[in-house]
């Protein structure tokens, strides 16, 4: 693994930049100090390039190794030396500026790419437990497949499951988009088809590895577990809040995050069959809003359906690491965008829910009613002007809780703020906030492990004041 040490770059990564800085720098010095500067600039980036071959080069190194090339190209006369009889050519330093400057920008280029899309790292969970994880494709026989013409395809769901478990300091670690290496590749191509970006925008999500060990035994002792599914935003996949899960598994809790076939970017079966998404707006608002509730009772119901199998998870009826240790009566359901309009009707759907997290999600229920579970939801910094009818329109479904709702408006949020897009997306304040790469998850984890412990294990304390910590509360 990888391992960045400053700005996002390794070892190798930076010796490669400072050789190709001081091949471009050689031809400013004076005139005794040129030759040594090249030869120890040369002997730099040959020794950084093999190494980053051995590793692995990261596209965004590759201007700063064509920047340091090209440099070097030109300092070759200054590394042969004088021949007898014939002068060094060099060019004068109007001619030779303008191609400085380009390998200058060439490898600035590479160094702000580098830091804009790093691989991803992942915090190390802080609860007591280390986290395994697991994923599993159920099939529910009583429901048919509406995104497909034929009559005999049935709802399939997969589900990956974060979990308390066994300390083993040799354990590997999970990849963070896939099973495996290919299946994280193909997660991040048809993530960034689905977003319209250049697939080479998540390669380094695609070869980033998590803080949890695929397949791990469950941690003994601890009892029962509670439970908290989560179901992604719109077109998002099973994995968007890892960090959020691992630390909630850390604590305790098992999380089962869903991927929706027909609706996440991509799902890959266990058959090997890749589905794409078929979500798509059209444009007009009417139309779209009826398709975002359809959407989202399909999410509800896989909410539910998933609910019921960890109920025989947990009975021992089919097979799977948490028999005996999963409590179902202590479940929350929860989701991101329009997973988190899906929690909500599935709350308000199925009492088997005892709380319900909505995570900067537009309710999309057409037709809302009471329910009796108390509810937190977090919603990004909204500028005026923006979404008008967003707040208003949520609290309306809050005060429609029996129980006790919060709503957490957190400073300098975006709506990405709440997933792991900081950790290795462009810190660009429009699109994961102003809070910086770990904040965002941190205040996340904080806000709703909060909440859940008060809800799903009765911990006294101040809750108000607890999540009053981290942004402006509305208590409903």
């Amino acid at each position: 693994m990888t391992v960045t040490v400053f700005f996002g770059l390794s070892l190798a990564e930076l010796s490669a930049v400072a050789a190709a800085v001081v091949l471009v720098s050689a031809r400013w010095l004076p005139p005794g100090a040129r030759r040594p500067a090249t030869w120890a600039g040369a002997a730099a980036l040959a020794v950084s390039a093999i190494a980053l071959a051995v590793l692995g080069i990261r596209w965004q190194l590759t201007p700063v190794l064509a920047g340091g090339a090209i440099a070097l190209a030109f300092a070759v006369p200054t590394l042969l030396g004088r021949c007898p009889g014939r002068p060094v050519r060099r060019a004068r330093w109007w001619a030779a500026l303008p191609g400085s400057a380009a390998c200058l920008a060439l490898i600035l280029a590479g160094v702000t790419a580098a830091w804009a899309l790093p691989r991803p790292v992942f915090p190390e969970p802080s609860g007591p437990y280390a986290v395994g994880t697991t994923v599993a494709q159920w099939t529910d026989p009583d429901r048919a497949e509406t995104a497909t013409s034929r009559t005999e395809d049935k709802r399939t769901v997969v589900v990956q499951l974060w979990y308390p478990a066994r300390r083993d300091p040799a354990a590997g670690r999970a990849w963070y988009l896939g099973r495996t290496e290919r299946e994280a590749r193909l997660v991040a191509r048809g993530e960034a088809d689905y977003l319209g970006l250049p697939s080479l925008i998540l390669d380094e999500a695609a070869r980033a590895r998590t803080r949890s060990a695929p397949d791990a035994p469950v941690a003994a002792g601890g009892g029962r577990f509670p439970v908290v599914l989560f179901s992604p935003g719109l077109g998002g996949v099973r994995t968007q809040s890892t960090a959020w899960a691992e630390e909630l598994a850390s604590r305790g809790y098992v999380v089962a995050a869903l991927d929706h076939p027909y609706d996440s970017a991509v799902v890959t079966l266990a058959d090997g069959r890749t589905i794409r998404t078929r979500v798509a707006a059209t444009g007009d608002r009417a139309e779209d809003d009826r398709r975002a509730a359809g959407w989202t009772a399909v999410r509800a119901a896989d909410l539910s359906f998933v609910l019921t199998r960890l109920g025989r998870l947990d009975r021992g009826e089919i097979p799977g690491p948490l028999t005996g240790r999963l409590d179902i009566r202590r479940a929350a359901a929860t989701g991101h965008s329009l997973g988190g309009a899906a929690a909500l009707r599935a709350a308000r759907q199925d009492p088997r829910f005892a709380a319900v997290i909505n995570v900067d999600g537009f309710p999309r229920d057409p037709a809302p009613g009471p329910f009796h579970q108390p509810v937190l939801a977090l919603t990004h910094d909204v500028r005026p002007g923006e979404t008008p009818d967003y707040i208003p329109g949520l609290t309306r479904v809050l005060r429609l809780s029996t129980a006790t709702g919060y709503r957490l408006t957190v400073p300098g949020s975006a709506h990405l703020t709440f997933t792991d897009a900081p950790l290795f997306l462009p810190p660009l304040p429009a699109l994961v906030g102003s809070l910086g790469r770990t904040a965002g998850p941190r205040i996340t984890t904080a806000a709703t492990a909060a909440f859940l412990d008060a809800t799903l294990r009765g911990e006294s304390g101040d809750l108000a004041a607890a999540l009053s910590r981290h942004g402006r509360l509305a208590v409903l």
